[in-house]
């Protein structure tokens, strides 16, 4: 038999075996390299809805903020909390009142006779008029709010343990529209477990007023301890122990 010529030879196939291998390479590689930059598109798209969701939240809560403190304003402080009867409210107290014009340096730690204080030395200082409630971040010193008492303030003292659903119905009583008898002079403040001796078991806030001297020249403090928040409880405090009496009614 003739010999064929050429001769067969196995290199055309490897070559072919290895071209294509390279060709499959090449493939999976770009295919990767697009589902790559699919993954980077959907990635980059996510970011950008969460920044613009986020962004708009950061505009909107002020904004619903404002609109809820412009409805409360409108709202009697009666409207916040629970009716008086069931607010667990102790009857007023009569502190023996004193410390008018008795002037502590600032930072001195005062030691009050009762807790919280109903009157008493105080700072120089008083807190700011115009803000009407603090949380635990931004309180002044007990000591300047009792300054705040002497102008015939009534202050909502309420424990820095309460819930916050409570305290959201506090900040709402200090925003709403306070009886004529305040002269708008209310201040809601927590009060700390370390800053004076316990208050009664159950209560978890209280009002306070110094009243100004009665006919024989004597002055006393009014402390009322409630178990539940109420409004119409602090209105019929406030009622009861209105702003004209005070030490220096005038003053603030």
């Amino acid at each position: 038999m003739a010999a064929r010529w050429p001769p067969r030879s196995g290199k055309t196939n490897t070559v072919g075996k290895a071209s294509s291998q390279k060709q499959s390479r090449r493939e999976m590689i770009e295919k990767m390299q697009r589902e790559q930059a699919r993954s980077d598109r959907r990635r980059t798209i996510l970011i950008v809805v969460c920044s613009i969701v986020v962004g708009l939240a950061i505009i909107a809560y002020p904004a619903i903020k404002l609109i809820q403190d412009s409805r409360t304003k409108d709202q009697a402080l009666t409207e916040f909390g629970v009716a008086s009867t069931a607010a667990s409210c102790d009857a007023p107290t009569n502190d023996e009142g004193g410390g008018t014009q008795d002037h502590r340096p600032d930072g001195e730690k005062i030691m009050y006779a009762v807790s919280p204080p109903s009157s008493g030395p105080h700072y120089a200082n008083w807190a700011p008029f115009e803000k009407k409630f603090y949380t635990t971040d931004d309180r002044p010193a007990v000591e300047n709010l009792v300054h705040n008492l002497e102008h015939g303030y009534t202050i909502l003292w309420y424990k820095d343990t309460l819930p916050k659903d409570q305290i959201d119905q506090i900040e709402k009583i200090a925003k709403s529209k306070l009886p004529e008898s305040s002269l708008n002079k209310f201040i809601a403040a927590p009060f700390k477990q370390d800053e004076g001796k316990g208050w009664p078991d159950g209560k978890n806030l209280a009002f306070a007023h110094w009243s100004g001297p009665d006919s024989a020249q004597k002055s006393f403090g009014h402390r009322q301890f409630c178990g539940s928040v109420s409004g119409e409880a602090l209105k019929q405090f406030m009622d009861k122990y209105p702003a004209t009496d005070a030490q220096e009614p005038n003053g603030g």
